[in-house]
């Protein structure tokens, strides 16, 4: 579980370090939840957060079982002294959550905060699919900022401006759609016109 290859780890630190140059605030995620590289990468880069998958709860990923982390990410923000906000996945895409079927999100969301989460995201059951307001509304019981994590185009943007606090937009800024093309410049424009609320 969450472990990747140290040259992955090497070079989300290099990649990361670039982006901090820009000097906007940025956070980091390794996937197949290696949360605590992610944790190195930010303290090397400077990045204010990371998001976590697995944080409270375990599922079943396409990498396999995910234990959940938030005591062992806790110990090493603490042993090292990092200012890094954990963002942490609630019943995150791409995953089975049978083991925690017998809670509601609003449920996970609790039990996120309570295990310390510093911010909560809701995504689609895949790359690219909507959020649900529902699991949006649901979410903001924890108490903590609420991030839509997937499925944010222009034409329902403005859904989640003043339910969420902010949100993520990854596949849909690149060409198609297509999470493996290069950027769309054009989209980019388009989705944050739709944000601001002049589209």
């Amino acid at each position: 579980r969450g472990r990747v290859e140290p040259e992955t780890v090497a070079t989300m630190a290099v990649a990361a370090s670039r982006v901090a140059a820009f000097g906007a605030p940025f956070g980091v995620q390794v996937l197949a939840a290696a949360n605590r590289e992610a944790l190195g990468v930010a303290v090397a880069s400077g990045a204010r957060f990371i998001r976590a998958e697995a944080y409270a709860y375990a599922h079943v990923a396409d990498e396999g079982w995910l234990d959940a982390c938030a005591a062992e990410l806790a110990r090493a923000r603490a042993a090292l002294g990092a200012d890094v906000a954990f963002w942490a996945d609630v019943k995150k895409k791409h995953a089975a959550h049978a083991v925690t079927a017998d809670l509601s999100l609003a449920d996970v969301a609790r039990g996120h905060a309570f295990a310390g989460a510093d911010a909560l995201v809701v995504t689609g059951s895949e790359t690219g699919r909507p959020t649900s307001l529902d699991d949006v509304d649901a979410a903001r019981e924890a108490g903590l900022p609420v991030i839509v994590g997937s499925g944010v185009t222009p034409e329902n943007a403005r859904a989640f401006v003043g339910r969420a606090d902010a949100v993520i937009v990854g596949s849909w800024l690149k060409e198609g759609g297509d999470w493996r093309a290069p950027v769309d410049v054009a989209r980019v424009r388009a989705v944050a016109s739709a944000l601001r609320g002049s589209a």
